[in-house]
């Protein structure tokens, strides 16, 4: 996406936004943005190889409030199973080899970013 694109999205859709080119540079397939289940978002569903993926984007604008790894509590975490859940349950996805990752983005005071990938962040 166009810097002065991203410029005009809300703070949290940046990072998602990146998160999301960044994927698709490693080759992964975006399916689906913002899907949200019984009030559970999953930021991104995407594809890579057999694997979908349901990926939480934490995004940062300093250490202020600790690593944005830091952020995905145990709460979120069930919230994000739900999600994938009800995602595989609306889609009649059976027999699908999932996965979770997270990609942190950290903005820096210089203006470029640090992008982090951990695949399979949680089971």
């Amino acid at each position: 996406m166009e810097k002065d694109k991203i410029a005009s999205l809300p703070f949290g859709r940046w990072g998602e936004e990146i998160a999301a080119e960044f994927l698709e540079k490693k080759g992964y397939f975006i399916l689906d943005r913002h899907f949200i289940f019984r009030h559970a978002e999953i930021d991104l569903v995407a594809r890579d190889g057999s694997y979908l993926v349901f990926v939480e984007v934490k995004t940062r604008s300093s250490a202020e409030y600790g690593l944005p790894e830091e952020a995905l509590s145990e709460r979120k975490k069930r919230l994000l199973r739900r999600a994938a859940e009800g995602y595989l349950y609306l889609n009649q996805l059976t027999g699908v080899d999932c996965r979770f990752d997270v990609v942190t983005v950290n903005f820096l005071p210089d203006g470029t970013t640090s992008l982090n990938h951990y695949i399979n962040a949680f089971e």
